[in-house]
C-alpha cells in the first residue's frame, strides 16, 4: 500500500526545484511523493511555462538531469527513491488560466452548471477561455467552470 510522504517534504522539493526547472526554461506544475514500504517515488511535473506548444522528449530528458543533480546534491528524500519526471499528460486538468493559455488549440471538456461543452480552445484571458463548439465560440469565466480538463480526440 503506497502512502503519501509528509507534506513538508513536498514543499521542501517544490521550493528546491522551482528555481532548478524554471532555470531550465520550464514550469514545475507540481511534485509528488509516495512510499511504498522502503521505497520511495518523487513525481516531478514540468511542462512548458505558457502559450500552446508541446513539452518534447529532449527538454524533459535535459531538466530531468538537472532535478536529479539538485535532488543528489540537496538530499531532501530519505531512503532510497524513483524519480520520475513528467509532463501532466495528454488529458491534463485544466485549472488556471496558464493551463487554458496552454490548451489553445487542443479540444477540451467543460463542465458549467447548465451544460457540457467539448470544443477547441481558441483563446485564454485571465477571466475567460474561448471554446469554438461545431462551428461557434462561446466564452465561458472560470468562475462558471465546475470542471475542464483537455481530451483527446481519435
Amino acid at each position: 500500500m503506497a502512502d503519501t510522504l509528509s507534506t513538508a517534504t513536498t514543499e521542501r522539493l517544490t521550493e528546491l526545484l522551482t528555481p532548478v526547472v524554471e532555470q531550465a526554461g520550464l514550469f514545475l506544475e507540481g511534485v509528488e511523493t509516495t512510499r511504498a514500504g522502503r521505497y520511495s517515488t518523487v513525481r516531478v511535473i514540468v511542462d512548458l511555462p505558457d502559450g500552446p506548444g508541446d513539452l518534447d522528449l529532449d527538454a524533459v530528458a535535459e531538466v530531468t538531469q538537472t532535478v536529479s543533480d539538485a535532488l543528489d546534491e540537496a538530499d531532501p528524500v530519505k531512503g532510497q527513491y524513483t524519480l520520475e519526471v513528467t509532463s501532466p499528460g495528454a488529458e491534463r486538468e485544466l485549472t488556471t488560466p496558464r493551463t487554458f493559455r496552454r490548451a489553445t488549440g487542443h479540444q477540451a471538456r467543460l463542465v458549467t452548471a447548465g451544460q457540457t461543452l467539448t470544443g477547441t480552445v481558441r483563446s485564454a484571458d485571465e477571466e475567460t477561455v474561448t471554446v469554438e463548439v461545431d462551428g461557434s465560440e462561446q466564452t465561458i469565466a472560470y468562475t462558471d467552470l465546475l470542471e475542464a480538463r483537455m481530451v483527446v480526440v481519435f
